[in-house]
């Protein structure tokens, strides 16, 4: 029986060549540890694709950029009974290109792929495909986090049925 909730934090570096497999790794033993291994693969690819939005992207605000430092990267995962969130924080406050809604048919991207998909944010496609909700919030001294919600089925994180 899963406990009422679960919170695990995570402080990467962009700069260290092991931040999107560390994230990687984190993420599954969490996911383990919770009794939710039928959600490991998904989540991973979620995590993946936000640390490495960071990686190639994030460049730190003003007051958060330190000469010679490296920029860092939180990742949040917290289980309630009915969901799992994963939480991605970097320190650049730009906000990510969202996905809104659907932005085509999935038959039609299976066909014609190369020519439906955005230029960019095809990491994000990804992320919203995968997950039941994706928002982001602002830091409270700048950066932002880009926030995933993954509905449990009665807490057994089977999303097959």
């Amino acid at each position: 029986m899963q406990a009422a909730g679960h919170f695990r934090a995570l402080t990467l570096f962009a700069e260290s060549p092991d931040s999107v497999r560390g994230s990687r790794q984190m993420v599954g033993a969490c996911l383990r540890d919770w009794g939710l291994p039928l959600l490991i693969d998904d989540a991973c690819l979620v995590v993946s694709e936000l640390v490495g939005n960071v990686v190639h992207h994030a460049v730190p605000d003003e007051c958060l950029a330190r000469p010679g430092n490296a920029r860092r990267v939180d990742i949040t995962l917290k289980m309630w009974p009915k969901w799992l969130f994963i939480g991605v924080s970097d320190e650049d406050s730009t906000p990510p290109d969202l996905p809104v809604g659907e932005v085509m048919s999935p038959d039609l991207a299976v066909e014609f792929s190369e020519a439906v998909l955005p230029d960019r944010g095809r990491g994000l496609f990804i992320v919203h495909r995968l997950v039941d909700s994706v928002w982001w919030s602002p830091g409270d001294v700048g950066g932002k986090t880009v926030w995933c919600r993954i509905d449990l089925d009665c807490g057994s994180g089977d999303r097959s049925a």
